[in-house]
């Protein structure tokens, strides 16, 4: 793609946000992205972006929950041809603890910037990033009609704000798709994940903790070939659709994940690891049908997992200095 594309991210201090734009810039020259975050730009370790020419990125620091005019304001100057939502209130646990305050981020603010965003005639697409979690265990091959059944407050957030955001595609034509991926992994991505925490934890020599001796099953899938299919989704999905991501195979368990990095890291699983107790509401199964996206938009992923996590441990060593035991936790940012 080489015409000039004008994008704009929210949630762009995200993995899956600053991965986007990374891809963005580098897969199209004439590319010009406004990222926005409730948050300072994070450090370069973390910001894949940062590594690309700067001219055609603009960062703003807003709150869709307390800035929406600003936002807007900048969406009206700009008249991005694609919007692209990565913001959420994320962490599972965290989410029983103040439940009020991920419905706010992940239902109320989508709606309210979604209500807004249907007056801008010069938006051709709206992808909101959604997650397989809206339907709770997915124990058998999951597809995009299948019914939510959410298991956490932080999921039940999240389908009340795919659903909330529907009316306006169904009543004001809005240009809406979802996408919904498995779990996406790869460089710069938080070290609280778990792919980046084992890999790190492994580098300093921490114990790894194995929440319920690590038998949940994710399907694990690289960000690149996450960013090329939304990408196509933004530029031709089919309005009021909903999108999967997912890699080849059945899934993997996290203990298996877990002995396959201590494989390739060369150290004793046994003596890496410690485990802990299951966290509340945890998913059993996370395995979903992407048919759709492959056979409309002739797309398959491109990296395997053993690879990815070769790229990904690459990059943790690089930037090994730069990161501290702290990044392995969670910070919530209001």
């Amino acid at each position: 793609m080489s015409s000039k594309e004008k994008i704009i991210v929210i949630g762009s201090n995200s993995f899956s946000g600053a991965s986007f734009i990374d891809y963005v810039l580098k897969e199209n020259p004439l590319a010009e992205i406004i990222g926005i975050s409730r948050s300072s730009e994070n450090r370069r370790c973390f910001l894949p972006y940062k590594k690309n020419d700067g001219s055609r990125f603009h960062f703003y620091r807003l709150d869709l929950n307390r800035d929406l005019k600003k936002i807007m304001k900048v969406v009206r100057q700009f008249e991005p041809h694609f919007v692209v939502n990565f913001a959420a209130q994320g962490m599972v646990g965290q989410s029983w603890q103040e439940p009020q305050q991920w419905f706010q981020t992940n239902c109320l603010a989508m709606m309210n910037f979604a209500k807004n965003l249907t007056q801008e005639t010069y938006l051709k697409r709206y992808v909101h990033i959604s997650s397989p979690e809206v339907y709770g265990s997915c124990q058998n091959i999951t597809e995009e009609e299948a019914v939510l059944r959410p298991s956490t407050p932080y999921a039940a957030s999240k389908a009340c704000g795919d659903l909330s955001l529907y009316p306006f595609f169904a009543t004001k034509g809005f240009p809406l798709t979802y996408t919904r991926a498995t779990n996406v992994y790869g460089p710069y991505q938080q070290l609280y994940r778990i792919i980046p925490r084992t890999i790190y934890s492994i580098k300093k020599g921490l114990k790894i903790p194995l929440e319920g001796g690590g038998r949940a099953v994710k399907s694990y899938i690289h960000i690149k070939d996450v960013c090329d299919v939304t990408l196509k989704i933004a530029r031709s999905g089919n309005n009021g659709e909903v999108y999967h991501i997912s890699p080849d195979g059945n899934g993997i368990s996290i203990r298996e994940l877990v002995e396959l990095i201590c494989e390739i890291m060369k150290v004793s699983f046994s003596d890496a690891v410690e485990m802990t107790k299951e966290r509340m509401g945890q998913d059993a199964v996370y395995i979903i049908n992407s048919q759709k996206v492959r056979r409309e938009f002739s797309w398959k992923p491109q990296i395997n997992l053993r690879d990815g996590l070769l790229e990904t441990i690459r990059w943790i060593e690089e930037f090994l200095p730069e990161f501290g035991d702290g990044d392995l936790h969670y910070r919530h940012k209001p």
